[in-house]
């Protein structure tokens, strides 16, 4: 801790607070303790205001937080709803709309300090800052049509557009220095829009940092929006590196609340060996989401945030605090979301407005950490201003930060608590209680998100909306209109609309997408509404937006995406899109039909935001409704449909199939879930056809093998130049005739269930068979595109995977001849695994890109070059020859190996290892050999 710090702190109003919580496992760390006060009326405090407390002594400077604050927060029974008071909170979120003046002031600051001959670097952000770009998506490309969607974000929308190719894997996790890391080159002043790094943007899991299904539609609307946003962009990524204390998440990542949730929030932040509770506000309404946490936070306006920037608290009135019981136990046909659209018409009834909401009882223990966030994040819907679940058991397996320091800090300021224990209840300005058995499904809408309606009620709804006069839930449409038909022709075929047709179906990122279950269940629904033959009408606007990559890969790894896709739900993009009115418009003669009939036409959508024409001008009637639900309705065409008595389509051969049918059961959906074992040991299950224990330590040994001459060895492959990683990684769908496929089909899966070999990643078996399926693969020893290559002894032309296949069963080696810049394109780890699998120990090449050839090393696959001006053509191989490699023992960087060919040829090639650290890594047999090893005893 630096001189200064330990000053303050000395010097600090309360520094006979500062106590010092002891680990056996981490340094001990100093924190202020409330309970230092021996004041009785802290125990009574809900814990959320603990929080502001905590904030008010540590913050405590005897100018923007003064003695006077801490004690109006300690008194707050009688002091709540009237006295205004200081908060600091440990970080700032924005998003990039409200983010972008706060830049530009702070840039324009750096300017007048320089003029004024100071140092423009001193000025930065004092409170620290991160900032998610991910208000700039639209969805230009969709099911029905591409569009040309406005320009917003400035730039010239003429740019050259972004090549087409996949991304490469980046780190964004919570380091405040992940921007920087992500985009180390300079802005560049004069190139269009794909000359910025931020264009690299991948679909991924942000927390494994894998990447997932790269969906067509997805990467187009990024391409488009990237071109559109090229200047703010350029902005974004200067001020990522120019300002400390800032942080810039990158368009396509994450919904900033999304951001936020899954990898910004840490329970208890550190700093210069000092604990305290996180908290955070933000220039995003659904910032309250952390809430479910344990987190406190919420929304704040622009001119607010800029100030927490530069270092001020913001004031608030000391809020009063709601107390609301949970009881009772969930309705077994109850979604989350229909628990949060309970609970939201609970507290919009109970005049809660600006108030702060604390949960507690004995029904909060029935809440997964993904429930409390989602029911936090809709608290801009009643208009509470926090919506507060102190930390739990439940909640600390949501973190994998030092969980022993997070647990026995909470503990020690009493913001740790056991929703069992009624005797660490706190004191509550008013107590609301809500049965949890009561909620059963419902949607809200078709106005306003209070407005709830039953499912089972929803037909009857609709029709007295019709008949009521125009209002918060009427259209007043005479009698005589209400059966109007309008028929219209979409691609040649001619459809109706009348009042309630669906015509906007959208699964986006708010509210919910944060909880697994409720879009499994939506995944699982349309799983079996396919497998039934049942379809969504083509001109309905279908989309779906995951609030992160996160979502896209446990839904890809479900084996559910594609059954989203066959129904229209493809994967637009990850931001704000059709919340915030970001959707492409209707088709035209769709949108002609509801206005020369004057049809009350309706959306549906699974996010917190439906108010009339937000979402599209000429869509009237919109409802929020659970995941599941929103695909209900998509498919049955209408919202004027008794589910239980109306069947939502037929099958091809006639029979009505109705919801009850397709709807999965909570057994279902938690086969489905994506639960851990907290065993030390993963339990493979053998079933599986995307999690399967790769053989990559199947033949690890404690004692370190020397290298080993290769004799008689076979090329699989016979290549050329410019050989990319395209060419060699597995990608895409799964072709029906593809060695993948025969592998899959074995495991009883028809081809609408092979998914793709994103989804597949975690499978060896299906993407070893991938390795080198490019249609594209120009091999010399076949003569035409495509994934074949010759099995040499037997003279026979077969699947790549078949070949290497037969080689390995032979115990014969391999290796692969190849041409100028082999391993050319994107960073993919299966282009160098997938060969290894294949069985190929050396890659003899003209030359190759660096970044594979080190991939290649840490595989334990000699990266070897022909000499200069040699090639296989210049040595007259046919590639039909055996090769025997004489590799010695001491094998160093650089160092000419002689191969002999079974023509009596003899030729060098080079080692081309870069350094000491390559070398280990080979004689190990690769990295992940050589860390297994030195984890031996």
């Amino acid at each position: 801790m630096s001189s200064v710090h330990l000053s303050f702190y000395t010097e600090h109003s309360f520094s006979n607070l500062i106590d010092t919580l002891k680990s056996e496992k981490h340094e001990d760390r100093k924190y202020f303790s409330p309970a230092k006060l021996q004041d009785p009326r802290y125990d009574e405090l809900p814990l959320s205001i603990r929080v502001l407390l905590e904030a008010a002594i540590r913050k405590c400077d005897d100018f923007y937080v003064r003695k006077e604050d801490v004690e109006t927060i300690l008194d707050w029974r009688r002091q709540q709803g009237s006295a205004e008071v200081p908060f600091s909170p440990a970080r700032l979120l924005l998003q990039d709309f409200t983010g972008i003046p706060a830049m530009v002031d702070l840039a324009a600051m750096r300017d007048a300090v320089a003029r004024q001959g100071g140092d423009p670097s001193q000025v930065n952000p004092k409170c620290p800052t991160d900032l998610i770009v991910d208000h700039a998506l639209q969805i230009d490309f969709g099911k029905c049509a591409i569009q040309n969607a406005p320009n917003p974000g400035g730039g010239d929308s003429q740019a050259t557009p972004v090549k087409s190719t996949p991304a490469k894997p980046r780190g964004c996790g919570p380091q405040r220095s992940c921007s920087k890391g992500a985009c180390n080159d300079p802005p560049s002043t004069s190139a269009p829009a794909a000359a910025v790094q931020i264009e690299n943007t991948p679909l991924l899991c942000p927390f494994h940092l894998q990447p997932v299904f790269e969906p067509e539609i997805a990467l187009k609307n990024q391409e488009k929006e990237l071109i559109r946003n090229r200047e703010r962009l350029q902005f974004f990524k200067w001020c990522s590196q120019a300002f400390k204390n800032v942080n810039v998440v990158p368009p396509d990542i994450s919904a900033v609340h999304q951001v936020n949730l899954e990898y910004l929030c840490q329970a208890v932040q550190e700093h210069e060996d000092f604990v305290y509770p996180d908290s955070v506000v933000g220039t995003d309404s659904h910032t309250t989401m952390v809430n479910g946490l344990g987190i406190l936070g919420w929304g704040v306006g622009g001119i607010e945030s800029e100030a927490v920037m530069l270092g001020q608290p913001v004031t608030l009135t000391l809020p009063k605090v709601v107390g609301c019981k949970l009881l009772g136990s969930v309705n077994v046909l109850a979604t989350s979301i229909d628990i949060v659209l309970g609970i939201t018409k609970h507290l919009r009834q109970a005049g809660i407005s600006g108030k702060f909401v604390e949960f507690f009882g004995p029904g909060v223990s029935q809440l997964s950490a993904p429930d409390r966030t989602t029911i936090a994040n809709m608290c801009p819907e009643y208009n509470a201003t926090v919506s507060f679940f102190p930390v739990d058991d439940v909640t600390l397996k949501h973190f994998k930060q030092k969980l022993e320091l997070v647990e026995a800090y909470l503990k020690a300021v009493k913001l740790f608590r056991s929703y069992q224990d009624l005797g660490e209840d706190p004191h509550y300005s008013e107590v609301i209680e809500i049965d949890l058995s009561s909620i059963v499904p419902h949607v809200s809408g078709p106005k306003r998100s209070q407005d709830r309606v039953e499912v089972s009620n929803m037909k009857k709804d609709f029709l007295n909306c019709l008949n009521e006069k125009v209002g918060f839930k009427g259209f007043h449409i005479p009698v005589e209109k209400q059966t109007t038909l309008m028929p219209f022709l979409h691609g040649s075929r001619e459809y109706q609309l009348t009042h309630g047709s669906v015509v906007l179906a959208a699964l986006i990122s708010c509210t919910n997408n944060c909880n697994p279950s409720v879009m499994l269940a939506a995944g699982l629904l349309a799983k079996k509404a396919v497998g039934a033959g049942l379809s969504v009408r083509p001109y309905i606007q279908t989309s779906l937006a995951p609030g992160s990559g996160m979502v896209t890969h446990y839904l890809s790894a479900s084996g559910v995406l594609p059954y989203f896709s066959q129904l229209g739900f493809e994967v637009v993009g990850y931001g704000c899109a059709t919340c915030v009115g970001n959707t492409s418009p209707l088709p035209e003669a769709v949108v002609n039909a509801i206005k020369q009939g004057d049809l009350v036409a309706c959306g549906v959508l699974s996010g917190s935001r439906h108010f009339e024409g937000r979402l599209c001008d000429c869509v009237r009637a919109n409802y929020l409704a659970s995941p599941p639900l929103v695909v209900a309705y998509a498919i049955a065409g209408t919202v004027s449909i008794d589910f239980e008595t109306e069947p939502l389509g037929t099958k091809p051969v006639g029979k009505e199939v109705y919801l009850r049918d397709v709807w999965p059961s909570r057994e279902e959906v938690h086969s489905y879930n994506l639960e851990a074992s907290e065993a030390e040991l993963f339990p493979w299950d053998p079933k599986s056809t995307y999690i399967r224990c790769p053989p990559f330590f199947n033949k690890l040994t404690k004692e370190l093998c020397e290298p080993q001459p290769m004799e008689n060895a076979h090329a699989l492959l016979f290549l050329g130049d410019m050989v990319t990683t395209d060419h060699i990684s597995p990608a895409g769908s799964i072709a029906r005739v593809s060695a993948a496929a025969k592998y899959l089909q074995s495991k009883r899966l028809t081809p609408r269930e092979f998914n793709s070999y994103g989804a597949r990643r975690g499978n060896d078996a299906v993407m070893t068979r991938g390795t080198f399926a490019s249609i594209k693969l120009q091999n010399r020893f076949v003569g035409k595109a495509g994934p074949k290559t010759l099995h040499v002894p037997s003279g026979q032309i077969m699947d790549v995977f078949d070949a290497a296949e037969r080689y390995q069963r032979d115990g014969i080696p391999l290796i692969i001849l190849a041409g100028k810049k082999y391993g050319s394109g994107n960073s993919r780890d299966w282009a160098a695994k997938g060969p290894y699998l294949l069985g190929v120990r050396a890659v003899i090449a003209e030359s190759f890109e660096k970044l594979h050839k080190n991939h290649l090393v840490a595989m334990g696959i000699a990266p070897l070059q022909f000499l200069p001006g040699q090639s296989a053509d210049s040595l007259e191989l046919s590639g039909k020859e055996k090769f025997s490699l004489c590799i010695p023992k001491d094998l160093s960087p650089g160092q000419e190996i002689t191969v002999k060919t079974s023509t009596g040829k003899t030729f060098q090639v080079i080692a081309s290892f870069e350094n000491a650290v390559d070398m280990v890594f080979y004689k190990h047999g690769g990295i992940l050999k050589f860390v297994a090893r030195n984890a031996l005893p």
